[in-house]
C-alpha cells in the first residue's frame, strides 16, 4: 500500500530523518522531517494549468503550528487554531525567502507550500526542519527546481558557536543566526545579535554554510530514491520579447532613469510602460506575464549598465553614498515620545507609548505563553508611495518589518529594574522609496530618546544592494525602491557604534559568496556610523526625565509576608488603592510591587497607601491614629492602615482623667507615638507631650484638663 522512501544522517549530535510515501500522497510531493521529538510535514502542490494574465510568480507558503503537537488546547474562547500567529507568519516568510530565488523567471504556475508541525520538541528548531523539508519536497516534486538547499541555526553562547540551540537557551545568546544556502553559496540570512563585531558574524555565517553540507547531501541521496519526472511547462521566449523592447525602448527608458526625482521618474516610466504595452499587446500570442518579465529584464540591464559604467546611481549618488538625512523629535505634544526620520524620499513618523506591565502583549503559541514588554508596529499606508489602495490589517510584510526593527533595538533596551514599563513603538511610514524598515529603526530610537527611555546606546540601520553581472559585482549603500526591485540582493544591517544588532539578507539570484557578504557588512557598518552621527547631532542620549504627558511608574521591593496585606481579604486593599489613586498595581513573583500612575501626584498617593500597609512602627515616631475602642484603662487605636495598639490611660496625658469616655470617643483621630511591642506582639503607644488634632484640642473638657496641674509622681508606682 505504501511505497516508503527514507534517508537519515547524524547532524550536530542528533539524527535527522527524511521520509515520504506514507502521508499526504495526493500532494505533488510530501516529506516528513524528524529530529529529536519534533516532526514537521512539508507538502507541495502546484497548478499545472496556467492562469491568464498572471504577472508575478504566485508562490504561497504557510507554516502551521498545531497545539496538539505539545498536548495543549489553544488559548482563548474558541478552542481551535485560527489566523496565523506572528511566529507562524515570520517562519512562513523565512521559508518563502529561502526558496523563491530557486524558481525560473519564466515559471508562473501557482505553487503552494504547507508545513505543519505535528510534534514539537522545544530542544529541536522546527523552523529549520520546515526549510529542510520544503527543500526536500521541492527536489522530489515535478516542479522544475534543480538547486539543492538546506538551513541551520548558529548561536554564540559563552564565546562558543553552537548549532540548532533550543529556544530556551537562545535568550542568553550573543548571536542568533539562521542561514539558508546551497553547496556553494548563501541564499538567505536572518539574525539578531548583542552588538557583535563583523569578524564574529562572518565566522558564524561561514560555519553555518559548512554545517548545512551534510544535509544537502542527505536531500540529494533521499531524492535519488523517489524523485518524480519534472513537469515540462510551456516555456515562453522571454528573450525574444526582451530583444524587441531593447531595440525599441532602450534609449527612452535609459533617459527616464536619469530623472532624479522619484515622482517625476515614476510618471515618465509609467507612461513608457503603457506605450510599450500598447505596442506589444497588439501582436499575436501576447502574454502579459512574459511581457512584464522581459520589460523588467530590460530595466535591470539599464540600471546595472549605468552603475557599472558610470559608478553612479539612479538618483545621481555614488555607490556608497547615503541620501540626505533630516531628524526631528517632540513633534506630537500629547504623546509620550515622537520623532520624524527622513532619508531622501523615505520617511518614518515614530510614536512611543509607555504602559504598565498589564499592557504587555500576551503571546500564546506552541512554544508557550510569554509576555512581550517591547513592541514595534510598522504601518505602510498606500499614500506613502502615492498610490490609491485599501487600508487592510497588518500583512506579512508589516509583521516582518516590525519584527526586524524589534530585533535591532532589543539588545540596547534597559532591563525591568531600570525601567519597569511596557514600551510600544508605532512606525507610520509616511513616505517610502526604499528601506522603510531601516528608517523605522532610526525613528524608533529617536522617539525613545525623546520619551526618556534609558536605552544603552543609539542604533541605526541601512539597506544594501548588489548588482551582479557575470563575474563582476558592485555593492551599493542605502538602496532606493527601484534598486531594491531591480537589484540582486536586499541586505539590511542595524548597528550601534559598538557592533551589529541585526542582519537580514534576501537574494534574487541563487546565492552569493562569503567574500561578498563580508564586504557588504563592512560597507554597511560605515553607512550605519554615518547615519548614527546624523542622529546624534540632534539628540545623543535619552532625556533625563519622562515627557510631561507620560505616565509614572515605580517598583517597590517588599517582604513576602507583606504581599497578603497589600492585596487584602478578597483583594479589598489593592482594589481600594487602585480606585482612589487611579493607578494600576502589578505584584510579581519576586515580591516586586510595580505601581503605574497617570501622573506624579497619583503615584505618590498610591505609594503612601502601600507604605502605610506594610510599614513597621518606629520608636518615638509620631503617627495619626483612629480610635477604634474606648475602655476605662485606655483607648485602642488603628494606625499605619492596619496596625492596632493601646494607649494606656496613663499615656494619654500627665493630668488626672476622671472619665475617659467624656474626653475621647470612637472614630476620633489622635496623634500617637510608638513606644514598644511586648513579647505577645501587643503594641504600646503614647499621646503625652504630642500636639493633638483640633477635634480633641477644641473640646472644653480637654482645655480644662490641660489647665489643671499635672499629677504628682508616685515614686512607689512601678509604672512611673
Amino acid at each position: 500500500m505504501f511505497n516508503i522512501a527514507r534517508e537519515s544522517v547524524d547532524w550536530n549530535g542528533q539524527k535527522i530523518v527524511l521520509e515520504t510515501g506514507k502521508i499526504a500522497r495526493q500532494a505533488n510531493a510530501s516529506v516528513m522531517v524528524k529530529m529529536g521529538g519534533s516532526i514537521v510535514l512539508c507538502t507541495i502542490t502546484f497548478n499545472k494549468s496556467l492562469k491568464e494574465d498572471v504577472t508575478f510568480f504566485p508562490l504561497s507558503v504557510h507554516y502551521l503550528e498545531k497545539y496538539y503537537a505539545v498536548g495543549r488546547f489553544p488559548g482563548g474562547f474558541i478552542k481551535r487554531e485560527g489566523k496565523l500567529s506572528d511566529r507562524e507568519t515570520l517562519i512562513s516568510r523565512l521559508i518563502d525567502r529561502s526558496i523563491r530565488p530557486l524558481f525560473s523567471e519564466d515559471f508562473f504556475h501557482e505553487v503552494s507550500v504547507v508545513c505543519t508541525v505535528l510534534s514539537y520538541d522545544d530542544a529541536t528548531p522546527t523552523d529549520i526542519l520546515a526549510i529542510i523539508g520544503t527543500a526536500a519536497a521541492l527536489k522530489i516534486s515535478e516542479i522544475p527546481v534543480n538547486v539543492l538547499l538546506a538551513a541551520t541555526r548558529v548561536s554564540l553562547i559563552d564565546g562558543q558557536f553552537k548549532f540548532n540551540t533550543p529556544l530556551s537557551i537562545l535568550k542568553e545568546a550573543e548571536l542568533d543566526l539562521v542561514v539558508t544556502g546551497t553547496d556553494s553559496s548563501i541564499l538567505m540570512i536572518e539574525s539578531s545579535a548583542k552588538e557583535i563585531n563583523n569578524d564574529k558574524l562572518v565566522s558564524a555565517i561561514s560555519l553555518a554554510h559548512q554545517n548545512i553540507q551534510p544535509v544537502i547531501k542527505l536531500i540529494d541521496d533521499f531524492s535519488s530514491q523517489c524523485q518524480k519526472e519534472q513537469y515540462s511547462y510551456s516555456k515562453s521566449n522571454i528573450l525574444e520579447v526582451y530583444e524587441s523592447l531593447n531595440k525599441e525602448f532602450y534609449k527612452e527608458i535609459e533617459a527616464a532613469y536619469s530623472i532624479v526625482a522619484r515622482i517625476q521618474r515614476k510618471e515618465v516610466l509609467d507612461n513608457l510602460y503603457q506605450k510599450a504595452y500598447n505596442h506589444h499587446s497588439a501582436k499575436d500570442n501576447f502574454q502579459l506575464n512574459i511581457f512584464n518579465a522581459a520589460y523588467q529584464k530590460l530595466q535591470k540591464k539599464i540600471i546595472k549598465r549605468q552603475i557599472f559604467n558610470n559608478r553612479t546611481r539612479i538618483d545621481g549618488r555614488t555607490i556608497d553614498e547615503v541620501r540626505e538625512i533630516r531628524c526631528e523629535i517632540g513633534m506630537l505634544s500629547r504623546t509620550h515620545g515622537s520623532a520624524l526620520f527622513t532619508r531622501g524620499e523615505t520617511q518614518s513618523l515614530s510614536i512611543v507609548t509607555l504602559g504598565s506591565l498589564q499592557d504587555s502583549q500576551i503571546k500564546d503559541d506552541i512554544t508557550g505563553i510569554t509576555n512581550e514588554k517591547f513592541m514595534v508596529h510598522y504601518n505602510f499606508p498606500p499614500y506613502s508611495v502615492g498610490e490609491v489602495g485599501m487600508l487592510k490589517p497588518p500583512g506579512r510584510r508589516e509583521i516582518g518589518h516590525g519584527k526586524l526593527a524589534s530585533k535591532a533595538i532589543l539588545p540596547i533596551l534597559p532591563n525591568n529594574d531600570q525601567f519597569p514599563y511596557t514600551i510600544r513603538v508605532v512606525s507610520e511610514i509616511t513616505e517610502s522609496n526604499g528601506s522603510s524598515s531601516m528608517a523605522t529603526v532610526c525613528a524608533a530610537i529617536l522617539s525613545m530618546m525623546d520619551a526618556g527611555v534609558p536605552i544603552k546606546t543609539a542604533v541605526s540601520g541601512i539597506a544594501m544592494g548588489l548588482i551582479l553581472e557575470k563575474d563582476k559585482y558592485m555593492i551599493i549603500s542605502d538602496i532606493t525602491g527601484d534598486e531594491d526591485a531591480l537589484g540582486d540582493m536586499d541586505f539590511k544591517v542595524t548597528s550601534t557604534k559598538n557592533g551589529i544588532t541585526a542582519l537580514q539578507m534576501d537574494m534574487k539570484v541563487t546565492g552569493i559568496t562569503i567574500e561578498i557578504i563580508k564586504e557588504a557588512i563592512l560597507q554597511a557598518k560605515q553607512g550605519c556610523n554615518h547615519i548614527l552621527n546624523k542622529m546624534c547631532k540632534l539628540i545623543s542620549k535619552p532625556k533625563e526625565t519622562l515627557n510631561s504627558s507620560a505616565p509614572r511608574m515605580i517598583s517597590i521591593k517588599v517582604k513576602k509576608n507583606n504581599i497578603k496585606d497589600i492585596i487584602g481579604p478578597g483583594g479589598k486593599n489593592i482594589k481600594e488603592i487602585c480606585e482612589k489613586t487611579n493607578t494600576k498595581i502589578d505584584i510579581a513573583n519576586d515580591n516586586n510591587v510595580s505601581i503605574f500612575a497617570p501622573d506624579k501626584k497619583s503615584l505618590d498617593e498610591s505609594v503612601n497607601m502601600i507604605q502605610a500597609i506594610i510599614a513597621v512602627p518606629e520608636t518615638d515616631h509620631i503617627y495619626k491614629a483612629q480610635v477604634i475602642g474606648v475602655v476605662q484603662f485606655g483607648i485602642f487605636v488603628k494606625f499605619l492602615k492596619n496596625t492596632e495598639g493601646l494607649v494606656h490611660v496613663s499615656e494619654i496625658t500627665d493630668r488626672n482623667i476622671i472619665d475617659i469616655n467624656k474626653l475621647i470617643h470612637k472614630d476620633m483621630y489622635v496623634n500617637v507615638k510608638y513606644i514598644s511591642t511586648d513579647h505577645r506582639g501587643k503594641i504600646k503607644l503614647s499621646m503625652k507631650n504630642i500636639d493633638q488634632p483640633e477635634e480633641l484640642k477644641s473640646q472644653d473638657i480637654w482645655k480644662k484638663l490641660m489647665e489643671s496641674k499635672p499629677k504628682k509622681r508616685n515614686f512607689f508606682n512601678k509604672n512611673c
